[in-house]
């Protein structure tokens, strides 16, 4: 996992965590858009006092947040109900002196700063989330783009759970679901205009991450299959 990991500079990494216990880490709609704007928040070399950002009654649009310098390269994200992924790439050199590296501080601000919104909401304490954040390291092409593909597809776990071994029921319920859901950067590579698109730095991956059409085949190829088992790497389940 993180702890023997390398986060070499200019490398892609597949990075992931979910509630302790299996639990639900998202139970409104009010948790989820909190972790999204903490998406675009804690990628930074910068430090918030939280509660000065999140005003209450107040909303925060990501280009009223003057961030400064990022702290990871942002390639794809989605969230489920006690889960989530994110697609990253390593910008910043690692610190000689405590091994440091972008994707550890970042992970780290983002799980910290969701966890003290959700423990002070739901009146509990203790840890939110199952250790330190997971990691794999995406070192071809290949297992690149299978990663970007397969977190995006993540949603249609909700309503299908056939769909990690390709054996999707309901191919254009799943199509429409993935459009419908909020939670992902899906509606980013699809063309729509919001403001959650300024979550992703698309320039720093390869190109088929800016081109819809690319996507679009990669999205529909794994749909579409008739049935088999994952083909690269090993996902725990979530």
């Amino acid at each position: 996992m993180t702890r023997n990991l390398d986060f070499a500079l200019g490398e892609y990494f597949h990075g992931y965590n979910r509630g302790v216990d299996r639990r639900i880490v998202f139970l409104d709609k009010q948790d989820y858009e909190r972790f999204v704007k903490l998406l675009y928040i804690c990628n930074s070399k910068n430090e918030f006092e939280y509660d000065r950002v999140f005003v209450k009654g107040q909303k925060i649009e990501f280009k009223d947040i003057e961030r400064g310098e990022r702290l990871v390269a942002i390639g794809s994200w989605c969230l489920m109900p006690n889960h989530f992924h994110l697609l990253l790439k390593e910008i910043l050199e690692v610190r000689p002196s405590n091994n440091y590296s972008g994707i550890s501080i970042f992970m780290h601000k983002l799980s910290t700063a969701y966890s003290l919104y959700f423990n002070k909401k739901y009146f509990r304490t203790g840890s939110l989330f199952e250790g330190r954040f997971k990691a794999k390291h995406l070192g071809t092409d290949e297992y690149l783009k299978y990663q970007y593909t397969y977190i995006h597809l993540n949603p249609i776990g909700i309503i299908d759970k056939g769909w990690k071994k390709k054996q999707i029921n309901d191919k254009e319920k799943a199509k429409k679901f993935l459009k419908e859901y909020k939670y992902s950067s899906y509606k980013d590579y699809i063309g729509e205009e919001r403001e959650e698109g300024a979550i992703l730095n698309k320039e720093e991956f390869p190109e088929y991450f800016s081109t819809s059409t690319d996507f679009g085949a990669m999205i529909e190829e794994w749909i579409n299959f008739d049935g088999g088992e994952i083909e690269i790497g090993q996902e725990e389940k979530p």
